[in-house]
């Protein structure tokens, strides 16, 4: 599905396209649209009061920062608890097993001890699974778009907490004219003009849609800039020229 506010720059650069010269005429150009490799809201997998918001809106963070913590002072009383019963269950077990050594006690009560044992690991393990999602750390490095929470605030499982955006990984969006599908493929070099910077930056087809749009008779198209440039951000437009392959 074609953008709405592209669709009038894709219907234009179709129509011209049936005056540009054929291919010995050597150059075709095409707009183009900067968009991020990933964007996503997070959100909470516990029912708890936010602690902290380490970020707003705007804010630049790597890839394994922390984002949002959560007050779980609850779950680590909980945690201790069960690191208790651990240690306990553990005594027990020890101490049965070298009863049984001396014939002193029967297999069943070995058999037991030592399943309570392995019930307590399991219910630490899950304890320190739950303490984990206490707090929200960046899958990808990027910047905060939106934040939907605040600090001392109480949320549910799944809410909205905060929409972010990989700032280092970004594409080129393009609706080509399906006849340029003759002599384009990925490999293909191109510059792009970037109108927010106004800088020409190399660039190289990485996919062609599998698609024909029926009504504008456009594929859709994604290519990379090579090089780093930090100037860059998703959503800036420019563009796109093309050295048509005879």
């Amino acid at each position: 599905m074609i953008p709405l506010r592209y669709f009038l720059l894709l219907f234009v650069t179709h129509f011209l396209s049936f005056f540009v010269t054929p291919a010995y005429a050597g150059v075709v150009s095409v707009r183009a649209l900067l968009v991020a490799d990933l964007e996503t809201t997070l959100s909470g997998e516990l029912p708890a009061t936010i602690k902290n918001m380490v970020v707003d809106i705007g804010d630049h963070f790597d890839k394994g920062d922390l984002l949002i913590e959560f007050d779980c002072d609850n779950l680590l009383a909980e945690q201790r608890k069960a690191q208790a019963e651990l240690t306990e269950a553990e005594n027990v077990f020890q101490v049965n097993t070298r009863l049984q050594r001396l014939k002193s006690i029967g297999d069943l009560e070995v058999a037991v001890s030592a399943a309570r044992f392995e019930r307590a690991q399991a219910e630490l393990s899950l304890w320190q699974v739950r303490l984990k999602r206490c707090e929200i750390k960046a899958p990808f490095a990027g910047r905060v778009l939106s934040r939907q929470a605040s600090p001392y605030q109480h949320v549910t499982p799944g809410q909205p907490l905060l929409e972010i955006i990989d700032t280092v990984n970004l594409s080129l969006q393009l609706f080509i004219p399906s006849h340029w599908l003759s002599w384009i493929q990925p490999g293909v070099r191109f510059t792009v003009v970037v109108d927010e910077t106004g800088k020409k930056y190399p660039a190289k087809v990485s996919i062609v849609g599998a698609k024909v749009d029926p009504v504008s008779q456009t594929v859709e198209m994604r290519a990379k800039i090579t090089g780093e440039h930090p100037e860059l951000l998703a959503g800036m437009s420019g563009t796109a020229t093309f050295s048509k392959h005879k």
